[in-house]
């Protein structure tokens, strides 16, 4: 069988959760707010599709330019380059 090529691939154990991980996150999450300037990490939930940056960016510290909707705009490093990810809250948490 050829290998499919979608967004999601080889991302098995990347994009699994833990036992006790498992489920919707709690809304806490929506509560914080990120003003420009704010370091975070990029860490994917899972069971949020929405808003999922693509997967080589998964560990990445990047910086909160900026809103836009219920996403921020996030600028990480990939190389010597630097990308802007629109990026849903649920998929980063705080440095």
């Amino acid at each position: 069988m050829p290998q499919t090529s979608g967004r999601r691939i080889k991302t098995r154990g990347l994009l699994k959760k833990r036992v006790r991980e498992r489920g919707i996150k709690p809304p806490s999450y929506l509560l914080q707010d990120y003003k420009p300037g704010d370091k975070v990490v990029l860490k994917y939930d899972p069971s949020v599709h929405k808003g999922m940056p693509h997967r080589r960016f998964y560990g990445k510290t990047g910086t909160v330019i900026g809103k836009r909707g219920r996403a921020y705009i996030i600028q990480v490093m990939d190389g010597d380059k630097a990308k802007t990810l629109i990026v849903r809250p649920e998929h980063f948490k705080r440095l």
